[in-house]
């Protein structure tokens, strides 16, 4: 599995990843995006599928209408 490397970097770390005859700097930025992006979509996607069940299952007559807490008056103190 070759990918060219040009489209997995900026041109700044692209232009890095054949220094001295190696591909280390180009594999280990592949790898990331390829362990980062999927995990941060996997939490993204959790959390959203947790807060759409939350709404679908919520009973309006269990909801709390918040209410502020009294101010104190100078004249109370």
């Amino acid at each position: 599995m070759f990918i060219d490397s040009s489209i997995l970097a900026c041109s700044t770390c692209a232009n890095a990843f054949k220094h001295a005859g190696q591909d280390a700097a180009g594999w280990s930025i592949a790898v990331m995006l390829m362990v980062i992006v999927p995990l941060a979509l996997g939490v993204f996607w959790s959390m959203l599928k947790i807060a759409r069940r939350e709404s679908a299952g919520l009973d309006p007559k269990y909801c709390d209408d918040y209410v502020a807490p009294p101010v104190a008056s100078a004249s109370n103190q």
